[in-house]
């Protein structure tokens, strides 16, 4: 009620009323496209499926009927009708129908209050909900830091089946049920014997637990994530596993015969002796990498500590936040650093070598492509457990060039960084731009904004002659750093005498290759069309 409520013009009040002018549902444009615009409940339920799919092709189709309609059935100004359509297309990015937006909004007050009122069992329920997918449980553990909430390992006398909160504490225990290889039953069973009393020691856990149900590799996975930790070291555990089963076993078949209960240790020395665990050297210490690396292979993510800890300084300062990158930053240059998972090395159509590597940050997992010339360069550097600085573009697009969620990183170069610079590294200040700083500044950067009712067929890029070999390996790596599917011309020579090149890479532009492009050959020498 402060601010005057006003519509770009009064064809469009009825359908914009009750939301004070602005668009906010899918059912609004439908309105406005059959009273404003004309439209059959056919056509305007078409544009309505296409603002919810985002389908920019069928709504570019459909542009000049709705500007005309606009036009001719409601006396609107083609110009205001224009900024209409802008806006709409804007519009398609967040657009729900009008019972999404309400049943949306209730969970989101509902969720917050929960989030507000009782922060550690509503992380602990999120955990539990996505206890399967990684990337979000390594999202939200972060904001579990944040939170002030601690996210612990497994626990044989604390964890349940799914996450939970620790009794009187702001922790959050690991469920044991999201460990590879301890299925539900196995949990259970831990449960139903620590139902009366937690367990006070390792003879106690394997007194009354089955040993039939708590097989040997469940046993081996709790021990490689941290269940036993409040009993033994997991390295000499590890070590011991033959003799924890055997003892599990001894005990499990005197309780199916009955002879502890008829006899007692007092009067059979014999069991008095194997009451007791006796754990033999280490003849094989693990190291702490391992340790770290059971953990996530059993777990999905690092939890008790992680590789990256050391780093953590150098890499908040010189890298970008991956939580951060989405599909609308397709081909902003990133700096990300992390610890290489795995490498895929396979060999292209043209018999030459490329990678695909998993890489794993402090704020999750993220893919590289690592093409031929780039391969070429930093071969050496691809192996799994290597620590890397990189660079590149990202890359949010299939082979067609359409968008996707399924975000990866185009890399341009790469550099292993030693154990000792990370170190010695002193915090001063965040050394590289945001994400969204970057998308802004190449928004503002690039000379060439294409329409969406004329989406380019080609990317022309114009050069005197050949010789300048520097300006064609940036050319090579340029369009393979952004693979979309834009086909690439180069045009070599004078007007009077011209030869048209076809570049075997296809680009996508709607990231920074044509702001980068003009860099090298000038905004005069490169054109969409």
């Amino acid at each position: 009620g402060n601010e005057e409520v006003t519509f770009v013009h009064e064809a469009f009040r009825e359908a914009l009323g009750t939301t004070f002018g602005v668009l906010v549902y899918q059912e609004q444009v439908m309105n406005i496209s059959k009273n404003v615009c004309g439209f059959s409940g056919g056509d305007a339920d078409t544009l309505r499926k296409a603002i919810g799919k985002k389908k920019r092709d069928v709504m570019a189709k459909m542009q000049k009927q709705f500007i005309e309609g606009g036009t001719k059935h409601s006396d609107v100004p083609t110009h205001v009708m224009e900024k209409f359509w802008e806006d709409l297309m804007g519009f398609a990015d967040y657009a729900f129908n009008k019972s999404h937006s309400a049943c949306y909004g209730l969970i989101a007050y509902q969720t917050a209050y929960l989030k507000a009122h009782y922060p550690a069992a509503f992380m602990a329920a999120l955990m539990t909900s996505d206890f399967d997918d990684t990337d979000r449980l390594t999202i939200e553990m972060s904001e579990c830091q944040h939170m002030g909430i601690e996210v612990l390992p497994p626990d044989v006398n604390e964890s349940f089946v799914e996450f939970a909160v620790v009794p009187g504490k702001n922790q959050i225990r690991f469920g044991m049920a999201a460990i590879k290889n301890v299925g539900k039953g196995a949990v259970e069973e831990i449960l139903r014997a620590r139902a009366k009393e937690p367990f006070e020691s390792l003879e106690d856990f394997f007194t009354r637990v089955n040993s039939r149900v708590v097989n040997k590799k469940a046993v081996e996975s709790l021990i490689k994530t941290g269940a036993y930790d409040r009993f033994e070291d997991r390295s000499k555990l590890l070590n011991n596993i033959e003799a924890l089963l055997a003892f599990s076993q001894k005990k499990q078949k005197e309780q199916d015969s009955g002879q502890t209960d008829l006899f007692g240790a007092a009067t059979e020395p014999s069991v008095a002796v194997a009451s007791e665990i006796i754990l033999g050297p280490e003849d094989t210490p693990y190291t702490q990498k391992e340790l770290l690396d059971w953990e996530r292979e059993l777990m999905g993510l690092y939890l008790s500590a992680h590789p990256l800890n050391d780093y953590k300084s150098l890499f908040t300062e010189k890298t970008n936040d991956i939580q951060e990158i989405t599909a609308d930053h397709d081909g902003i240059k990133v700096s990300v650093g992390g610890i290489v998972l795995t490498s895929r090395i396979i060999q292209t159509k043209n018999g030459k070598t490329m990678a695909f590597v998993q890489l794993s940050t402090l704020n999750g997992d993220i893919e590289l492509l690592v093409f031929p010339n780039t391969y070429e360069e930093t071969s050496w550097v691809w192996k799994n457990d290597a620590i890397l600085l990189i660079e590149g573009k990202v890359n949010a697009t299939d082979r067609d060039g359409n968008k996707t969620d399924d975000i990866k990183i185009a890399v341009s170069s790469a550099r292993e960084v030693p154990h000792e610079e990370a170190l010695k590294y002193v915090p001063g200040k965040k050394l590289v731009r945001s994400v969204r700083e970057k998308a802004k500044r190449v928004k503002k950067k690039s000379p060439t904004d294409t329409p969406q009712s004329a989406a380019p067929k080609r990317l022309y890029v114009r050069m005197p002659h050949t010789k300048n070999t520097d300006q064609l390996t940036q050319l090579k790596n340029l369009t393979a750093s952004a693979p979309g599917g834009i086909e690439v011309v180069l045009v070599v020579g004078d007007a009077e005498q011209r030869q048209a090149i076809r570049i075997p890479d296809r680009v996508d532009i709607t990231g920074s290759i044509i702001a980068d492009l003009s860099d090298v050959f000038g905004a005069d020498n490169v054109k969409c069309e």
